[in-house]
């Protein structure tokens, strides 16, 4: 019997998995609780959560113009299907606006205001510490191949 992988350890796993694909998307799913659960610790002391953390930084991308409500939830890294109770929550913290769209009256156009991005901007350094300290592990090299592979998966699947 073979001894047990790091991540049969960590998830105290007794039995084998039964494929390296299995494992490895166990340890791809486990890994991204990680580093979110570290990436919240990094900005609800902000007062927001990752996911505002994540509208703030859309928003503040989207420049001047502003962006739909649609368009912010399409370019969310964790998908919600409740954008708007999102926005409402970064609205009533003065972090962002939003107002009905001029040629469509359906749609609402979003801001990031000033507050928010003064937050953003304080939030700027920690999380790019976040990063480098959560990949200090791997070589520069090693993290392009992750990203390369990690891309990879993902078309895959889309």
């Amino acid at each position: 019997m073979t001894s047990p992988t790091p991540l049969q350890r960590e998830i105290r796993q007794r039995k084998p998995f039964p494929s390296v694909a299995q494992e490895a998307v166990v340890s791809v799913m486990r890994t991204a609780e990680v580093l979110r659960r570290r990436m919240a610790a990094v900005v609800e002391p902000s007062g927001i959560t990752v996911q505002q953390f994540n509208v703030l930084r859309i928003l503040r991308g989207g420049g001047p113009d502003g962006l739909p409500t649609l368009e912010v939830g399409a370019r969310m890294i964790e998908h919600t299907p409740g954008i708007t109770r999102l926005l409402d929550r970064l609205e009533s913290k003065g972090l962002v606006r939003r107002q009905r769209c001029p040629n469509d009256r359906r749609q609402h156009l979003c801001w990031i205001t000033q507050q928010g991005l003064d937050l953003l901007a304080g939030l700027d350094e920690p999380v790019i510490k976040h990063s480098h300290d959560a990949l200090n592990g791997l070589t520069r090299d090693e993290q392009t191949a992750l990203v390369r592979l990690l891309d990879q998966v993902r078309a895959e699947l889309a």
